[in-house]
């Protein structure tokens, strides 16, 4: 009688461990005891050098001159690896030009957060940017991408002028848009019939288009079915993305606003710098683990110091009160 032969491949075992090992543990699982393997699994591993020892423009603060990026910093994905080796070329070739380095900060890109984190706080596993680690995602989104970073990119010269001016008219065209929500207003009979097609309340005077565009139950489609709107767009070549990223502002408005103060409040601490020898241990209201922390990460702002692990509010105001803040 002929050997039937069935393939099996095994998700969520590790392959890390060595064969022997392996083919033992296969053989525990009901069904598994008279396994033979074909192929043993393996595992790639790597060291890395900690992230804590690079600065914002991911040059090392041991060699001048030296910037790591990618896996060596203990990250993974390709994605990751990309952006640390475009800021780290930008920040090498605008030290070579003796010119102001090149820093994101956590409000204005992903990239700023990742390289934020892996400086600040290290990291203990191969590092992967989710979203779920920025807290202005409201502010980081995809469709502003372009209006947040174009310009940014054209003082550098990776920019053309001609991408330039796509991005000064498309935020142009939108803070157009958004100027005549806020000042056109809209009468009871033009409106509620729209109202009522959406199941949401009637309006009984006139109200600015903006506070009703902000309804949930109604979307720009239904805005467009007034006549004065779609004049409106018509007559300024308004198109779908500027319709979309000024739906977004009316809609998130309030998100939105309370995202950017809550970010000036952190940058104004950007401004706070600390000098790169000050030593830690003779401010004694410091607690034990926020001066090993300090001295060990070595922030060069009060803002960077206040995201270490380990760093509470009250150190941070220690230091405001002995830097004079």
């Amino acid at each position: 009688m002929p050997f039937n032969r069935i393939e099996t491949y095994v998700n969520g075992f590790s392959t890390s461990l060595p064969e022997d090992v392996q083919d033992k543990a296969l053989r525990k699982v009901a069904g598994f005891e008279n396994v033979k393997i074909l192929r043993f699994g393996y595992a790639i591993e790597y060291d890395y050098f900690p992230p804590t020892q690079l600065t914002h423009t991911l040059e090392t603060k041991l060699i001048k001159n030296l910037y790591f990026a990618g896996q060596i910093n203990g990250t993974t994905g390709y994605e990751e690896a990309a952006a640390q080796g475009l800021m780290a070329g930008i920040n090498a070739a605008l030290n070579i030009q003796n010119k102001e380095p090149f820093i994101l900060k956590r409000d204005e890109a992903y990239i700023g957060v990742l390289i934020d984190d892996l400086i600040t706080k290290g990291t203990e596993e191969p590092y992967r940017m989710f979203t779920s680690r920025a807290e202005y995602r409201t502010l980081l989104r995809q469709d502003n991408a372009d209006l947040r970073l174009t310009p940014l990119a054209f003082e550098l010269g990776l920019a053309s002028k001609e991408r330039m001016n796509r991005v000064l008219e498309k935020q142009k065209k939108t803070d157009l848009f958004l100027k005549f929500l806020v000042e056109t207003s809209v009468k009871p009979e033009e409106m509620n019939l729209i109202l009522d097609d959406n199941k949401t309340a009637r309006i009984s005077q006139s109200m600015k288009l903006f506070k009703i565009a902000a309804r949930p139950q109604l979307n720009f489609d239904d805005i467009r079915k007034l006549a004065k709107v779609e004049a409106f767009i018509l007559a300024n070549s308004i198109d779908r993305e500027i319709i979309e990223q000024t739906e977004i502002h009316v809609k998130y408005a309030g998100y939105i606003e309370k995202e950017k103060n809550q970010a000036d409040k952190v940058n104004r601490l950007e401004n706070v710098s600390i000098p790169s020898n000050f030593d830690y241990y003779k401010v004694a209201s410091l607690s034990i683990e926020a001066r090993q922390k300090l001295t060990k990460i070595k922030p060069i702002t009060i803002s960077q110091a206040s995201r270490i692990s380990g760093v509470s509010p009250s150190d941070i105001s220690v230091l405001l009160v002995y830097m004079g803040r």
